[in-house]
């Protein structure tokens, strides 16, 4: 590190701070505090929507997959993403959207009853301070693996930054620093491809000293055996494809927050569709420098991949390129943390602070409540950093976390929107025992009753599972009761929807033909790359 990078670091930390401010004086209100009025263009939303997943969990995380699975990384994107993010942007954002919810537990509130949105809430609460902590963490690896600097200190600067600018704007705050935050990542990391290219000798060097397993997208996916992932097909489609990834983009706060904050539902729907269309490429960002990691600096990642992605910065960037690198990897701290903790104080304030504590106050007195919430949740953040200590790779970490609190939770959702059956004590009961679940199979895995060919499987196992235990439950609890009359569930289950929407005249403006694009490209990169 030289004065230039120091420079920029510092910069980027004054101009974080400088929106916070400049924001504050906007934030009169509870709707503008926690969904930013509701105002905000599809450009900055689709940003913001594709930012508030690029936390330390995406960068290092995929960094250090690429580096222990290889190239099937790729299909935490292309399998374990695209799709879901075209099904949020068609079918669940619409729902969500037109009944005007503050946050995604509260739909269940609307479907079912309070006890379900109650449950829902809390684990979802319990996942964002957790996956904040993991943020941290991945901060704290990379100051102390630069700058020697200790963990404890690392920890507490950023989170103090983060709360600053959370408490001062609130979730317009947190959603232009997303967008700020996406162009210094892409900026910031993609010198850093190039470099690992030249220095491999492009991807036919690659491919002459890594193991064939490790070159492909799918071929690992039909023979375990041999591959770092271990599993099948079916964990891979059904587990990853279908349950973990659907449940994430289509029902976790933290993400669909952002399509909340739209000027309208065109706007809404288009969110995760622009954010799709990134997603696509990014392994060029983060798999490609894992994969050439294996190359340049075997030995220093063995053990611990989480240290994959700074060390590369290290080892390629000179001064002046590495403050940027750097100021990339604190983007990417920042962004995922601000987004849990504007998820949280929302979160805590409305599903249940607002109702079990103080209903029926002022909206001055829930906007304080929120700015407590945003101290509380950083405050907890710093302790759940240190959880993440025990895992080698964070990405399975947050994997076992979403799929316990996300995944199995899904059924809910998904059973809510396509059947008027289920009743409240049905989708209750059904989550508590897919929680139950959930939580058994890890406890199992990690007793050794019962194998996995890596955590990452058992992670996506682990919710499968869990979705069709909680699904098998509710359907029996509500066999035979009275559903609830339409005219309760209009607009909330599938059959009973508002098909009327303002169609744009031109067909390529539609959400519809931008989901056909983004699904042709991904189509044809897992052909490319299969």
């Amino acid at each position: 590190m030289h004065l230039a990078d120091y420079l920029i670091l510092a910069g980027y930390f004054a101009l974080v701070l400088f929106i916070g401010i400049r924001l504050r004086k906007k934030v009169r209100t509870g709707e503008e505090f926690f969904l930013s009025g509701r105002n905000l263009p599809v450009w900055i939303t689709g940003i913001s929507y594709m930012a508030a997943n690029l936390g330390s969990l995406e960068l290092m995380g995929f960094v250090a997959n690429g580096a222990k699975y290889g190239m099937f990384t790729n299909q935490l994107y292309w399998i374990g993403s695209i799709p879901a993010m075209l099904f949020a942007g068609l079918v669940m954002t619409p729902f969500m959207y037109r009944t005007k919810i503050r946050s995604v537990p509260e739909y269940l509130r609307l479907r079912y009853d309070e006890k379900t949105r109650t449950l829902n809430a809390t684990g979802f609460a319990i996942l964002t301070v957790l996956t904040s902590g993991i943020n941290l963490y991945g901060l704290a690896i990379v100051f102390q693996v630069l700058f020697r600097w200790p963990v404890n200190a690392s920890i507490c600067m950023a989170a103090v930054t983060v709360l600053l600018y959370v408490t001062w704007g609130g979730l317009r705050a947190s959603i232009f620093n997303e967008v700020l935050q996406f162009f210094f990542i892409v900026f910031g990391l993609f010198p850093l491809s190039i470099y690992a290219l030249r220095a491999v000798g492009g991807l036919h060097g690659l491919s002459q000293r890594l193991p064939e397993m490790m070159l492909h997208t799918w071929k690992p996916v039909f023979h375990p055996e041999s591959s770092p992932y271990g599993g099948g097909l079916f964990s891979v489609i059904v587990g990853l494809g279908f349950v973990v990834s659907f449940a994430y983009w289509s029902t976790d706060f933290l993400v669909m927050q952002r399509t909340f904050a739209a000027r309208d539902l065109e706007s809404a729907q288009k969110t995760p569709l622009l954010a799709a269309f990134a997603k696509a490429l990014f392994p060029f960002f983060t798999v490609l420098p894992g994969l050439a990691a294996l190359v340049v600096i075997p030995h220093q990642i063995s053990g611990n991949y989480n240290l994959t992605l700074p060390l590369m910065l290290m080892h390629f960037y000179p001064a002046g390129l590495l403050g940027i690198g750097l100021t990339a990897l604190m983007a990417s701290f920042m962004s995922g943390m601000a987004g849990n903790v504007t998820a949280f104080n929302t979160v805590c304030t409305y599903d249940l602070y607002q109702t079990y504590i103080a209903p029926g106050r002022s909206d001055r007195h829930y906007l304080i409540v929120g700015k407590v919430a945003t101290i509380a949740g950083v405050g907890i953040s710093i302790g759940a950093a240190y959880l993440a200590l025990h895992f080698t790779n964070m990405f399975d970490y947050w994997s076992l976390l979403s799929s316990i609190f996300i995944g199995t939770g899904f059924a809910t959702f998904f059973l809510g929107i396509l059947t008027k059956r289920v009743t409240g004590t049905g989708a209750f009961s059904g989550m508590l025992v897919g929680f139950a679940v959930a939580i058994g199979n890890y406890v199992l895995y990690e007793r050794g009753i019962v194998h996995y060919g890596s955590l990452l499987e058992m992670d996506f196992m682990g919710g499968t599972w869990g979705f069709l235990a909680n699904g098998a439950t509710a359907l029996l609890v509500s066999w035979g009761k009275e559903p609830r009359p339409d005219c309760e569930l209009k607009g909330l289950v599938f059959s009973l929807r508002d098909k009327r929407q303002k169609v744009p005249t031109n067909w390529f403006k539609r959400p519809v033909a931008l989901a056909v694009a983004v699904a042709v490209l991904t189509i044809a990169l897992n052909i490319i790359f299969r």
